[in-house]
C-alpha cells in the first residue's frame, strides 16, 4: 500500500497554485499566439499582444497573470490502494496548501473568497476554502487537477434544461453574445451535456482541463458526434465577430471542449463555462515518492511581438482633464493616461452610493476624477502595487448614474462592455468609459508609479486607492455621446467575416 504524506499534499497544492498564478499552460500560449498571428482586427490584435506580453513578463517575474487570482477548484482521483499519513481530512490538507500559496511573501496572491455569501460577505483573507471534488478510483496514486478560476469568467457561466429535440449548438451561439466580454475573450468554452443539472456543470468545468487541440481536430476531421459539435460551435462562435476583449475580430474562442454523460429521456441539461485569457490549471500525481515537481513552459514558446508604436495615441493629463477635452474622443481611440486615478469596485461603490443617499459626505472628492474598476494584488519587494488589471464593469452599472450626477465624476476605466443603463448615464452626463485589457494585469501595473489607500481600508482589495499613473494605455469604449465600441466593433467584424466566408 502506498503511503502519501501530509506534507506532500500540502506542499504540492501550494506549489501548484503559485505555479499557475504566473505560468499559462503551454498549449494555451501556442493557441493564443496562433490567434494573434492570424488576427486582422488591429484592436483585437493589440489586445492579444498585450496578453501575450503580460504572460511572458509574469513567467519571468513570477507575479500573477491577473489581479483576480481566482477561487480554487481541485479535482482529486484517489487510488483505493493509497493510505494517507495524517489525521486530517483531505479537504483540510488541500485548504492548508491554498492558505500557504495565497499568503506566500514572495508572491502574494489576492484573496477574493468571502464567507457568508448571502449576508455580510466577509473576506476569509487567505482564499480558503477551495471547492473540492473527490473520486475513489482503482490504483495506488493520487491524481490532482488544480484550477484557479477568476470571477469574471465564472460569472458568465450559462445553464439550460433544454428539450431533447433542441439544438445545442443554436443554444450556445445564442448564449455567447449575452455573456458580453466580461469573461475576457479569447478563451475556451467548456460545455457539459447530460446527466443532471449538477453533473452537467461538473462536466463543463472538467472539460476545460483538456488540452487545447481544436486545430488538430480540424486537420484530421471529427470521428464522432461530440467532435462534430465542437467544430460546429467553434466555427459559429468565431463567426459572431466578438473578438478579443469584445472589440470585434476573428477569434472569440481558442477551443471548445465538451464532455457528456447519459441523461434522462425527458432531459437535456447543458452547461457552458468559459475560461478566460488568464486560463490557469495544472495536473500532478502523488505516488509516495515526495511532493510534485512541475515543469514550466519554455520561454521560447512565446512569440516575438514587435514594439507597438504609440504615435497615434493621445496623451491625457488626468489632473487637468475636463469634459471639453473629452468631447472629441471617439470609440476605438487609444489614450495614454498620466496623473492621479482613483479606484473603486463593488463594495466601495455600494458604500459611496449608500452614503450619498443618507446625505453624508464622501471620504474622497470624486469631482473631475476618473475611477478605475480594480482590486489590485498586494505589492512585494519594491513594487508600488501588484498586478492591477480591470474588473468587469457591468457590475458597477447600477451605481454609475448616481455617482456621475451627484459627485461630478468625469468617467470610468474598466473591462468589457457597459449595459444600456450605464451607457445612457454616460451620455446624459457627457462622461466617458475607457477600456483596459483584461488579462494584462502585470503589464498594466508597470504604468502605476504611486499608490495609496484613500478610503475604506477595511475593505482590503476593495478599498479605494489613489494611483499615480504614467502612460497607462486605454481605449475609448463609450464616448460622451453614448457611442459604444462593443456594439460597433463586433457588428463590423461580423459583416466582414460573412463577406470573407462568401469570398472563400
Amino acid at each position: 500500500m502506498i503511503l502519501i504524506r501530509e506534507t506532500d499534499v500540502v506542499e504540492s497544492i501550494a506549489s501548484a497554485l503559485q505555479f499557475i498564478s504566473y505560468y499559462h499552460p503551454e498549449d494555451f500560449i501556442q493557441a493564443l499566439t496562433r490567434a494573434w498571428k492570424n488576427e486582422e482586427s488591429p484592436a483585437a490584435k493589440d489586445a492579444m499582444a498585450q496578453i501575450l506580453m503580460n504572460s511572458r513578463m509574469c513567467a519571468i517575474g513570477h507575479r500573477p497573470l491577473c489581479q483576480d487570482t481566482g477561487i480554487v477548484t481541485v479535482f482529486v482521483n484517489v487510488g483505493m490502494g493509497v493510505r494517507f499519513d495524517t489525521n486530517k481530512s483531505l479537504d483540510d490538507l488541500i485548504n492548508q496548501g491554498v492558505r500557504q500559496a495565497y499568503t506566500h511573501p514572495d508572491n502574494i496572491l489576492r484573496a477574493s473568497v468571502l464567507s457568508d455569501p448571502a449576508g455580510l460577505r466577509i473576506n476569509t483573507r487567505d482564499n480558503t476554502p477551495a471547492v473540492i471534488h473527490v473520486r475513489l478510483v482503482p490504483g495506488d496514486t493520487v491524481e490532482f487537477y488544480v484550477v484557479a478560476k477568476g470571477g469574471g469568467s465564472e460569472n458568465k457561466s450559462k445553464m439550460a434544461m433544454l428539450n431533447p429535440s433542441d439544438n445545442i449548438a443554436d443554444w450556445v451561439v445564442n448564449a455567447v453574445p449575452s455573456m458580453g466580454a466580461g469573461w475576457c475573450p479569447p478563451g475556451i468554452l467548456g460545455i457539459g451535456i447530460g446527466g443532471t443539472a449538477e453533473k452537467a456543470a461538473l462536466l463543463a468545468k472538467e472539460s476545460l482541463l483538456e488540452p487545447v487541440d481544436i486545430h488538430e481536430l480540424i486537420r484530421r476531421g471529427p470521428e464522432n458526434r461530440v467532435e462534430e459539435l465542437r467544430l460546429e460551435i467553434y466555427q459559429r462562435v468565431n463567426s459572431l465577430g466578438i473578438g478579443a476583449q469584445g472589440l470585434g475580430g476573428m477569434t472569440t474562442v481558442l477551443d471548445v471542449k465538451i464532455q457528456d454523460y447519459p441523461t434522462h429521456a425527458a432531459s437535456l441539461p447543458v452547461v457552458m463555462v468559459p475560461s478566460c485569457a488568464a486560463t490557469r490549471h495544472t495536473h500532478f500525481v502523488l505516488d509516495g515518492s515526495g511532493p510534485a515537481v512541475l515543469t514550466p513552459p519554455a520561454l521560447s514558446s512565446y512569440p516575438d511581438i514587435p514594439q507597438v508604436s504609440n504615435a497615434q495615441a493621445r496623451q491625457v493629463d488626468l489632473d487637468t482633464l475636463d469634459k471639453a477635452q473629452m468631447s472629441d474622443w471617439q470609440p476605438g481611440d487609444t489614450l495614454l493616461l498620466s496623473g492621479k486615478l482613483l479606484t473603486a469596485r463593488d463594495a466601495a461603490h455600494k458604500r459611496m452610493v449608500d452614503m450619498l443617499n443618507r446625505g453624508e459626505t464622501l471620504p474622497v472628492d470624486l469631482r473631475d476624477r476618473f475611477i478605475y474598476y480594480v482590486g489590485p494584488v498586494d505589492p512585494v519587494a519594491d513594487e508600488v502595487v501588484g498586478p492591477a488589471g480591470p474588473t468587469t464593469s457591468t457590475r458597477m452599472d447600477k451605481f454609475t448614474r448616481p455617482l456621475l450626477e451627484q459627485t461630478g465624476v468625469l468617467g470610468m476605466v474598466g473591462k468589457a462592455e457597459r449595459g444600456q443603463e450605464a451607457i445612457a448615464a454616460i451620455r446624459d452626463n457627457r462622461a466617458t468609459y475607457l477600456l483596459a485589457v483584461g488579462g494584462a494585469a502585470y503589464l498594466v501595473a508597470q504604468s502605476i508609479k504611486k499608490a495609496k489607500v484613500v478610503a475604506f481600508p477595511e475593505l482590503g482589495m476593495e478599498a479605494v486607492y489613489e494611483f499615480e499613473v504614467q502612460d497607462m494605455p486605454v481605449t475609448v469604449a463609450v464616448d460622451s455621446l453614448g457611442n459604444a465600441v462593443h456594439e460597433q466593433g463586433p457588428a463590423e467584424w461580423r459583416q466582414k467575416l460573412v463577406l470573407k466566408a462568401d469570398a472563400a
